[in-house]
């Protein structure tokens, strides 16, 4: 026998979370439809409860180890049709949609580790209250300043073990703020990839018993906030830097919709500081860390590569992000 852990997104507003449950399967089965009550997880009323999981991404599971797996779903309707909070569906509609692009992805996941009184590793109220600042914690070594590694490593080799296309990580500029990186991908696998990622991170923070924050802006104040930058080329840009310009431009075209749909509290970390541009501000510049969208100073040199969508927040659904960028970009 081996256990299947079903892992969905559910329909909570304005942030999703991640659910799951256990499957006991024979070696020989390959994970079925499932199903879950859907009145418990904001994706049904309780007079008709029933949602369908559908698994899409099968992995090995690291946390448990053996022959057990991680069964990535998709949430239907009993008629089977895509439920409303199934943002993997439409993404796969766009990324089919112009798959003849070779679109590539890379995302790079911040978030915030919290413990005690809900504050980042590290820090509590005194060093909040001006005792100590940010600057010494990013790509940081050494107990007074890197919180947290066993978590971030722990949770490196988890992925590695399960397949994920992860592909770094560091310690980031907040106190107890680490990123990982997975891709390249494309539109839809990066999703996969991310949210089981997430799930994973999830996990291990229970076994060390510490809060993992997506939080855009988890620490008010003069403190980083947490994003996820998107990493975004085609065939053509990987080829040519004219396709890397217009690309960036763009993305500039319909600015609104993808501020609207990059996660929220997005404004509380988009204000012009903190390595950010303000999100009602549209820019792009070479090795700009201030611009809505950065172009490396090696694709500047090279001409060819790829640009950073700089904008989505830690707490963003990356169907959404991916399914957006290729549709302002390919679409355009």
């Amino acid at each position: 026998m081996k256990l299947a852990e079903y892992i969905w997104i559910d329909g909570t507003d304005p942030t999703p979370l991640i659910r799951s449950k256990t499957k006991v399967l024979h070696d020989d089965e390959e994970p079925p439809l499932w199903g879950f009550d859907g009145s418990s997880t904001n994706q049904a009323e309780g007079d008709n409860s029933d949602c369908v999981l559908k698994p899409v991404t099968v992995t090995t599971d690291p946390i448990r180890g053996g022959s057990n797996i991680l069964v990535l779903c998709e949430v239907y309707n009993t008629d089977m049709a895509p439920h409303k909070t199934n943002t993997r569906a439409k993404c796969a509609v766009t990324a089919q949609q112009f798959q003849g692009e070779e679109c590539w992805y890379g995302l790079e996941q911040e978030y915030t580790l919290l413990g005690e009184n809900n504050y980042p590793l590290g820090l509590d109220q005194d060093k909040v209250n001006g005792r100590l600042s940010q600057g010494d914690f990013y790509c940081s070594n050494g107990a007074n300043r890197a919180f947290g590694r066993q978590i971030a490593e722990t949770h490196l080799y988890c992925c590695l073990q399960a397949g994920l296309k992860i592909s770094g990580i560091n310690a980031e500029v907040c106190p107890g703020q680490w990123e990982f990186q997975v891709g390249p991908c494309n539109p839809v696998e990066a999703g996969d990839h991310l949210w089981l990622a997430r799930y994973l991170l999830e996990r291990i923070g229970e076994r060390f018993e510490v809060e993992v924050s997506f939080s855009g802006k988890p620490l008010s104040g003069d403190w980083n906030g947490a994003g996820c930058h998107a990493n975004f080329s085609t065939k053509q840009m990987r080829e040519n830097y004219d396709a890397c310009i217009a690309a960036a431009e763009a993305l500039g075209n319909n600015t609104a919709e993808h501020i609207k749909n990059y996660g929220h509290g997005i404004e509380d970390r988009l204000t012009g500081e903190h390595e950010t541009c303000s999100h009602e501000e549209f820019k792009y510049g070479v090795s700009d860390r201030t611009a809505s969208i950065r172009i490396p100073w090696q694709v500047a040199k090279d001409q060819k590569g790829y640009i950073e969508d700089r904008r989505p927040n830690a707490n963003c659904d990356p169907y959404v992000v991916t399914r957006l960028i290729t549709k302002s970009v390919c679409g355009d």
